[in-house]
């Protein structure tokens, strides 16, 4: 740590125009990627149709991005790279602001640490370039365009050397600007975009997203189509709600088909990509429930509202924002991908299918191998087999257990026409093979019934509430002024869920009901981990996430055994349940409960078709 002699009195001196700007840059443009974001952005907001993207080294030497654009004068050029100069807004107004940029201080950044130039033109206007090279910009010229802006950076950081070390691989850098990318088209799917890798001279274009046409949901499934797949949209359920004010919109995956990693969730305010804390653990909140500890869902959510809702002006990268009620736009997007989780009721992913097919196919170094190609075996020696069993000594000396069809005008026949179908076995008495009108069925026994019964069980907290326990001595925990306060605000919401807290006097609580499901509790440390939550989120739902998971140990110990052989209206019965509860098609952990086959797949795999 560097000490001053306090006999020496520092002098303080005003910073040139150079200095200043290569510090902006440090916060503005901290790799390749983020250069390629402030300038794609630049073009979305000059009204762009299609944008091309030419990096080459992973965009260290070159990043060169083409807009068609509305351009700019000769008059412009210079004002454009004069740092703070905009004409996104006119200054009177930092919360009203409806474009990606209004800083003015990503083109004189970029300016500043490494060869910039800028070719441009307006309509009704001659084509004019000017180039900045380490912040020492040059004369304003003509050039040869038709229309737009083209915005072209050489050789990134030359005039700060150091920044290069801290630069990651050409792949890495180049992987990063793909998903700078891949978020500014989801975005905009309106807008076509193109990245091309130059290196070496040889153009390979590595992304490419044409405008997509039709209203809202029409062109935004059709863009996250060609961005996360078709997977993705064919497993997603579409959001759409409003409350007062804020909408939220966009497409949620099934808990079927989450992730190994929060690399799939985009989230988006008023068209801006986001990386929000507060967002991110309000879409953890609505899939607590259905999402094991190491497993992330996948979504494409935006979020719209008046801007003077959202201050935008956080962080200079613009990747954080601040709303005036987070705890409004927080309940909103929870109640909505609730509501649309429930209304899928018994779905699961179609992935499942594929994997489990997949698995089924034979490996493609083998040949196949059909059972008139095998070694005849009759020279060898074989016991005395008797003849094959029917169904019902099937049912008593082997493991699958095989149900007649009823007879055509039974009840039961109706039942293939169903989402899952009639039950047709059990083997290994866990597994239910039931027949649907074009494929069949396999279930789980065991985690179809879990998740139903923990269903119930939350049904009947909701509907009773959840029952407190009253301490014989309440727990004094002492805590600081802030805490105490933050901790209080929240007691309603707490009291709720069977813990009732109270001011005690100084800067301590009453801890007096804790409840009564989790049996005893260390209620200092209760306390302290929701106070972490509020602190870092601003709310807490780990009373709740306690009592769901004592529910859901309740749901798995009372629920059908795997062992336990099961009657034909047992399992038709457990099938018709699960058509009628939602969030039937995973278990308490994210796993399927159930795997549909089509027929046609089926035959397929026996080279039928």
């Amino acid at each position: 740590m560097t000490t001053h002699d306090p006999n020496i009195r520092p002098v303080i001196r005003q910073l040139d125009e150079a200095a200043i700007n290569r510090i902006a840059a440090g916060e503005v443009v901290e790799r390749p990627a983020s250069a390629v974001k402030e300038l794609v952005e630049n073009a979305i907001d000059a009204g762009a149709s299609r944008i091309t993207v030419d990096i080459a080294d992973g965009g260290k030497t070159l990043i060169r991005v083409t807009d068609d654009g509305c351009g700019m004068t000769a008059d412009d050029l210079p004002l454009a790279l004069s740092r703070h100069a905009t004409s996104k807004i006119d200054g009177t107004d930092l919360l009203n602001i409806r474009s990606f940029g209004f800083r003015g201080e990503a083109l004189p950044s970029l300016g500043a640490v490494g060869r910039l130039t800028i070719q441009s033109r307006a309509r009704g206007a001659e084509a004019v370039e000017l180039s900045v090279s380490g912040g020492r910009p040059g004369s304003t010229r003509p050039c040869a365009l038709n229309a737009g802006t083209v915005v072209t950076l050489r050789d990134l950081f030359f005039a700060t050397p150091a920044r290069l070390k801290f630069l990651r691989t050409d792949r890495a850098e180049t992987q990063a600007i793909g998903d700078v990318m891949r978020k500014l088209a989801m975005a905009e799917p309106a807008i076509g975009f193109s990245l091309r890798d130059v290196s070496g001279g040889e153009a390979r274009e590595t992304f490419r997203a044409d405008p997509e046409p039709g209203d809202l949901f029409g062109a935004l499934r059709g863009r996250l189509a060609k961005v996360m797949g078709t997977a993705f949209i064919e497993n997603a359920l579409a959001i759409e709600a409003t409350r007062e004010g804020i909408r939220l919109t966009g497409y949620a995956a099934l808990p079927t088909y989450s992730r190994g990693s929060a690399v799939a969730q985009y989230l988006f305010v008023n068209g801006r990509p986001v990386a929000d804390k507060m967002l991110l653990g309000a879409l953890r909140g609505a899939y607590a429930d259905f999402l094991g500890r190491d497993r992330y869902p996948a979504v494409a959510l935006f979020l719209d509202c008046d801007p003077q809702l959202v201050d935008v002006n956080v962080h200079p990268a613009k990747s954080q924002v601040r709303f005036r009620e987070p705890g409004l736009v927080r309940g909103l997007i929870v109640t909505a991908l609730r509501h649309a989780l429930a209304e899928a009721g018994h779905r699961a992913s179609t992935t499942v299918a594929g994997g489990t097919l997949g698995a089924m196919r034979p490996e493609p170094t083998q040949p196949r191998i059909y059972q008139m190609d095998r070694p005849f075996s009759g020279a060898r020696p074989t016991p005395y087999q008797s003849p094959s069993p029917g169904f019902a000594e099937m049912a008593q000396d082997f493991s699958g257990r095989v149900v007649e069809p009823d007879a055509p005008g039974t009840d039961a026949a109706p039942q293939e026409t169903l989402p899952l179908g009639a039950a047709r076995g059990q083997v290994h008495e866990n597994y239910i093979i039931a027949q649907t009108a074009d494929g069949m069925v396999i279930v789980d026994q065991h985690a179809a019934h879990e998740r139903l019964a923990y269903e119930r069980l939350k049904r009947q907290m909701a509907e009773k509430g959840v029952a407190a326990q009253a301490l014989l001595i309440p727990e004094i925990v002492d805590l600081s002024v802030d805490d105490r306060a933050r901790l209080l605000d929240a007691a309603e919401d707490l009291s709720r869920m069977g813990l009732t807290v109270e001011a005690f006097g100084g800067s301590a609580v009453a801890v007096r009901e804790t409840p009564a499901i989790l049996g005893e509790v260390d209620a200092r440390k209760l306390v302290e981990d929701i106070l972490d939550d509020l602190a870092d989120l601003g709310q807490s739902s780990r009373v709740q996430a306690r009592v769901e998971a004592i529910l859901s140990r309740m749901a798995c110990h009372g629920s059908i055994r795997s062992g336990r052989r099961m009657r034909a209206e047992e399992m038709n019965a457990l099938l018709r349940e699960m058509e009628a509860t939602p969030h039937s098609g995973q278990c308490n952990h994210g796993r399927p409960t159930y795997v549909e086959l089509k027929l046609a797949d089926i035959e397929r795999l026996f080279g039928r078709t």
